[in-house]
């Protein structure tokens, strides 16, 4: 069942995002080549509970730590460790906060050291336009799901990347995941529900540099690329209100 939330919630879930635009803003200055993918989980565990959030992720269905760090061909739920992130490496940091109950749910594609190869770099950027393109979907009159899964698919798929279909975008608010699910592709198959007034969703394109295909490792969360080749992961989440689409994971 879809939830839609009152203006009071989505004030309530906008304050959560805003704090969690301005932790991902704070990543693009703290992460640098030679640093461990746990002392960036650690700086966004101790960012959030010093602003009296509580990291959504953390214990969620069993998840170790605060953030999912997902390294060049890790796709998305990279579990934190020793791992030393190298000049050009992907970073792909999904977070999410519950700051009074209200959720919060982003990801952004970070490049260690600010270049990486042109692929890498093309990956990122049509990444981030695919997500542009899905929310500018969401802004059409009497849009529904596909409206902003459509847009997506076909950038993705005229730069000749891979669009994962194993996960995808989500309602979001009042609890981490809820309904309706947003993939990042169109299929007969799939939920086609009209967005209406109050609906808050997290838009969330895995955008591959070559296969669609994925694969789970052995620790029970990781989701790497069949192929390995590297992965990038662009995430907002939007409110859909009387005055049109919202993005609230945005720095005021």
């Amino acid at each position: 069942m879809i939830t839609l939330k009152t203006p009071d919630q989505i004030k309530g879930i906008e304050e959560s995002c805003r704090l969690l635009a301005r932790l991902h803003d704070s990543l693009e200055t703290f992460i640098e080549p030679g640093m461990t993918t746990k002392e960036i989980d650690s700086f966004c565990y101790s960012f959030i509970t010093k602003h009296k959030g509580r990291p959504a992720f953390l214990n969620y269905m069993g998840f170790p730590a605060s953030a999912c760090i997902s390294v060049n061909e890790e796709v998305i739920h990279g579990i934190p460790g020793k791992r030393k992130i190298l000049p050009g490496d992907l970073v792909s940091i999904d977070l999410g906060i519950d700051l009074n109950g209200y959720y919060s749910d982003a990801a952004r594609t970070f490049i260690a050291g600010g270049s990486s190869t042109a692929d890498n770099e093309r990956l990122v950027r049509i990444t981030k336009k695919c997500l542009e393109l899905g929310i500018e979907g969401a802004s059409r009159t009497n849009a529904r799901v596909h409206d902003i899964s459509a847009p997506i698919f076909k950038l993705a798929d005229a730069n000749g990347f891979g669009v994962v279909r194993d996960y995808c975008g989500h309602g979001v608010g009042l609890a981490l995941h809820e309904e309706p699910q947003v993939p990042n592709y169109v299929s007969a198959m799939s939920p086609n529900p009209r967005l209406r007034v109050g609906m808050v969703l997290a838009i969330e394109p895995m955008i591959n540099l070559g296969t669609k295909n994925i694969r789970n490792l052995d620790d029970g969360w990781t989701v790497i690329t069949a192929d390995g080749k590297p992965s990038a992961h662009f995430e907002h989440t939007i409110a859909i209100t009387e005055d049109g689409v919202k993005i609230l994971t945005v720095s005021e």
